[in-house]
């Protein structure tokens, strides 16, 4: 059957549209004297219902037009055999354009890097089934990882972005160029390679290798270091420098997006680090929106998905105001709008900002958190190291009437009075 048409993007298109309003089969007719059209195409939903109607087509009379063969296909076979038939004009149009920028907007506002776009849109050319792209950030208690995953729809040629991993490794972020190496042997002693830019992925890979194998970082097979060898099945060494990692599994959390929307890449390594992040965009089972403060329930464990529970602390009934609470500290910062508004901004979503406040007498640099579980405002080092909020606290301003009221009091008890 000669399939290759000019109009196999649209033929692609209607075919489809036809599946997703619930039809199964197709029939057509295939002129010798003319590429295939559009207009050519019938759909039912039941076969009983294309073979009557191809029965009755096939046996029309076409005289004068030369022979006209009638077929009748399931729309996916169709589809495959379209696809094949054309795939030069396939591979130029398999990547729907609307789509590679719908979600190339939805990468930026997760918040990741921008170096992803490319690959993106690279891995979309290739029409791939599904494919990964690997982003890090580097963290207080070691190096964030992100695999983010990208699915091509059975139906179209669109693809989703639903789900991204985050990894808290206790490592440090790669060197320029550098990469995981898991290296064995394949079918008849063939070296297999696979390279991985997230420790946690090439440890479980290595791991569940049989025979020889060999975990390495650097380039390229021929600029390594040898990490971790495996003989017999069995590991049998482990360098010294990398056993912390391989022997400490990675923390490990799957984010959810629903059409470019869910926690961002900055909120998602804040929160696998311990700390709070703040949403005003959340649903709940009526689809009514609401806002709250979220942190990993690390004391409940994963539950059967592999995934932390998220405990949320409701805005405003909970009762934890952010400017409330910063307003009870001594903090340079807050006496600046712009300032302050950026700082409550970076708090919301799990960082530790930099303030300036008075420790002895002297102005020094403390990086900040907030605790909505405790209502509270927690000071750290740069290094890490907590400091007891208290000597931070700003004094208590009395307002006039209170100040009276006092003064008052004093007054009638320094008289013998008594209220």
């Amino acid at each position: 059957m000669y399939l290759e048409t000019n109009y196999a993007e649209a033929i692609i298109g209607m075919l489809e549209d036809a599946q997703d309003a619930g039809f199964s089969y197709v029939v057509f007719t295939i002129d010798p004297d003319r590429e295939l059209q559009p207009n050519q195409l019938d759909f039912f939903d039941t076969l009983g219902a294309a073979l009557d109607h191809w029965e009755r087509r096939a046996g029309l009379d076409y005289s004068g037009a030369g022979e006209q063969p009638v077929y009748y296909r399931h729309i996916e076979q169709l589809l495959e055999e379209i696809k094949q038939g054309n795939p030069l004009t396939i591979n130029k149009q398999e990547m729907n354009l609307n789509n590679l920028e719908n979600l190339k907007e939805e990468v930026k506002e997760l918040r990741f890097n921008d170096k992803l776009l490319p690959q993106m849109e690279q891995n979309m050319q290739k029409s791939l089934p599904e494919f990964q792209l690997h982003d890090n950030k580097p963290g207080n208690k070691g190096q964030v990882d992100f695999t983010l995953h990208f699915k091509k729809s059975s139906q179209s040629d669109f693809y989703y972005l639903n789900k991204y991993d985050v990894y808290l490794n206790k490592t440090t972020p790669l060197e320029e160029g550098q990469k995981y190496m898991v290296l064995s042997k394949g079918e008849n002693d063939k070296p297999v390679f696979r390279s991985f830019v997230n420790p946690h992925e090439a440890i479980d890979y290595f791991k569940g290798q049989k025979g020889e194998s060999e975990l390495a970082l650097g380039k390229d097979p021929g600029n390594k270091n040898t990490l971790a060898t495996m003989e017999k099945d069995k590991v049998n060494y482990v360098s010294k420098d990398f056993q912390k990692i391989y022997y400490s599994p990675a923390v490990t959390h799957t984010m959810y997006v629903e059409q470019g929307k869910g926690f961002t890449s900055e909120q998602a390594a804040n929160l696998i680090e311990g700390r709070s992040v703040y949403r005003d965009d959340l649903l709940n089972l009526g689809q009514q929106p609401y806002k709250a403060w979220v942190v990993f329930d690390t004391d409940k464990g994963k539950d059967r998905n592999n995934n932390f529970v998220l405990r949320q602390f409701h805005d405003p009934s909970y009762g934890f105001n952010l400017k409330e609470a910063l307003s009870e500290y001594n903090i340079k910062e807050l006496a600046d709008p712009a300032k302050t508004e950026k700082l409550e901004e970076s708090l919301k979503n799990g960082n530790r900002p930099l303030v300036t406040t008075v420790q002895e007498g002297k102005e020094v640099k403390l990086r900040i958190e907030a605790v909505p579980r405790y209502g509270k405002i927690n000071f750290f080092q740069e290094n890490g190291k907590p400091e007891k909020r208290e000597q931070f606290e700003a004094p208590k301003v009395i307002s006039l009437p209170e100040k009276e009221k006092a003064q008052g009091k004093e007054l009638a008890e320094s008289h013998g009075m008594r209220r």
